[in-house]
């Protein structure tokens, strides 16, 4: 069980202002990441709970104290996100640690669908806000708000490079030349980093709450993959995700539809809010389509090893076994488009 309720909302009746019980616990997102709670007391105040996925986890992926800890940091800049309100590291009350935060409203933009409601001005509102959201995340000054000793600072990309090569070699069900191919002209071919900023590490509308009616940015969420590193690798992340002019749009991300900038115009924004060289863009893209190649074939591999669940999804099977093919061909055609 996820939620034992009447230990649950007992700790949140004891650590969280305006929390009254009775509350009702509405799951908001489950399966392979953490799961979120939309919890509502009494009275009708909601807040959001964030625990780790029930079953096989990796410890290093779904920690809760360390996810509370990124995002009460990075509140004290002007990066939108929830409140934390509490953690909880007894896992007597709930069996894992869990920590809980504002609820916020607004729209998770993950398809074209999603972006319908809005008109064009505010859909390019919009994307220009996520832009100028990255660059104030990629602003903050690490010690200053207390991150200074999340990760190593330096050799980001390296240290990313080794981490999924690794984790390929541990989890793939095939041999796939392409993924080999990108991995070593990645390693042979590291730009300099610059500078030393909060990467979120999945930045993308599909992990942000948009006010649609604003065209504004809500908040960010989802920061479980957040280090200190390059802040080019963010903004070629969001290249993996764009949709490319004349192109099919990725089925999780709203940005084929019409009135969102292009992502030439997204890297043009960054450059001038951030005065970073953005002239190697295509090197990130093709860096976060690798690896991203390397977490599909993962999570494809738990699917067929049975890790996921008793019932499979076919469907789900099949879209994370030609995700890692997809995202591998899009890694080398972002390397040649480079050279």
């Amino acid at each position: 069980m996820a939620i034992d309720h009447e230990r649950v909302s007992g700790w949140l009746r004891d650590h969280v202002d305006r929390a009254e019980p009775p509350f009702s616990f509405d799951l908001i997102v489950g399966g392979r990441s953490n799961l979120t709670y939309r919890v509502t007391g009494a009275d009708g105040h909601r807040f959001v709970l964030r625990r780790p996925p029930t079953g096989h986890v990796l410890a290093t992926a779904h920690d809760m104290a360390r996810e509370h800890r990124i995002i009460t940091a990075v509140g004290r800049t002007d990066v939108p996100v929830p409140r934390t309100l509490g953690l909880c590291t007894d896992e007597g009350v709930n069996g894992a640690p869990f920590y809980v935060m504002e609820f916020v409203d607004g729209e998770v933009l993950d398809s074209a669908e999603k972006a319908e409601a809005m008109s064009p001005d505010r859909r390019r509102s919009a994307s220009e806000h996520l832009v100028e959201v990255l660059a104030m995340l990629h602003a903050a000054d690490v010690d200053e708000i207390g991150l200074g000793d999340l990760a190593r600072r330096q050799g980001y990309i390296e240290r990313q490079i080794k981490r999924w090569s690794t984790q390929w070699a541990n989890s793939k069900t095939r041999e796939l030349a392409a993924i080999d191919d990108v991995a070593a002209h990645l390693a042979a071919n590291v730009p300099e980093q610059q500078g030393v900023v909060v990467a979120h590490g999945d930045y993308r509308f599909g992990n942000c709450l948009t006010d649609a009616a604003e065209g504004r940015i809500a908040a960010v969420l989802d920061w479980e993959l957040c280090t200190l590193g390059d802040p080019l690798a963010d903004l070629g992340y969001l290249g993996v995700y764009w949709a490319k002019p004349g192109g099919e749009a990725r089925h999780n991300d709203p940005t084929g539809a019409e009135g969102f900038l292009t992502f030439a115009e997204v890297v043009d924004r960054y450059a001038a809010l951030t005065g970073r060289d953005v002239g190697r863009i295509g090197y990130y893209v093709a860096f976060s389509s690798w690896r991203l190649a390397v977490i599909s074939e993962g999570v494809y591999a738990r699917y067929i090893n049975g890790a996921m669940g008793d019932q499979p999804d076919p469907e789900a099977i099949a879209l994370f076994r030609s995700s890692t093919e997809d995202l591998a061909t899009a890694a080398l055609d972002a390397l040649r488009s480079t050279a």
